[in-house]
């Protein structure tokens, strides 16, 4: 058995500041980072992302990134979760940043996770209700593309390979729904 968090490589108790150590808790079945000294174990969870598949006159808004991860890639708004936000209102100000848009929130989309990076991705369907969008701060461009045009071989993440797809799938099939999937690297796609 692997005996490493798979998060951040934690050293010393916030609580306190005693080195940690790596261990099974009492009760528990995966090593964490817990102190010595003062008892307290560190528990890691998955990080959130959330953003949205718009669509404006037919096409797909997409914004090409200017930021690392994959900077100069094809990506739809989307970015972490803050604290104290609900999921709409972070793909709401996800599409504000990168796009500078104002979007219409539909309904949920895609629930992707990304276990390798310790992350959940959340998808929503969207519409440009005035189609006014343009580059944001972590953003090299903004365009509108029709299904056909999309740049599938640029685009920056799996998981939105996969919420691209499954958009224009639940689109043909004239219905709704909610895919859940595993974004995984061996897998077709980012």
């Amino acid at each position: 058995m692997n005996m490493k968090p798979l998060g951040t490589v934690q050293r010393y108790c916030s609580q306190c500041s005693a080195k940690l150590i790596v261990a099974i808790p009492s009760g528990d079945n995966k090593p964490r980072y817990v102190c010595n000294s003062c008892n307290t174990i560190f528990y890691e969870n998955p990080k959130m992302v959330v953003g949205c598949v718009i669509e404006y006159a037919g096409k797909i808004l997409l914004c090409k990134r200017s930021i690392e991860p994959r900077s100069g890639y094809w990506t739809v708004p989307a970015g972490f979760m803050e604290l104290a936000e609900t999921l709409q209102q972070a793909a709401m100000r996800e599409t504000m940043e990168e796009a500078c848009a104002d979007v219409q929130l539909g309904s949920l989309l895609a629930v992707v996770d990304v276990p390798e990076a310790g992350q959940v991705h959340v998808f929503f369907r969207g519409t440009l209700p005035d189609g006014r969008f343009a580059a944001g701060d972590e953003t090299l461009e903004a365009e509108l593309y029709a299904p056909e045009q999309i740049p599938w071989s640029d685009l920056a993440f799996r998981t939105v390979y996969i919420a691209l797809k499954q958009y224009l799938a639940q689109k043909a099939a004239g219905r709704e729904w909610v895919h859940t999937d595993v974004a995984l690297r061996n897998r077709e796609g980012c």
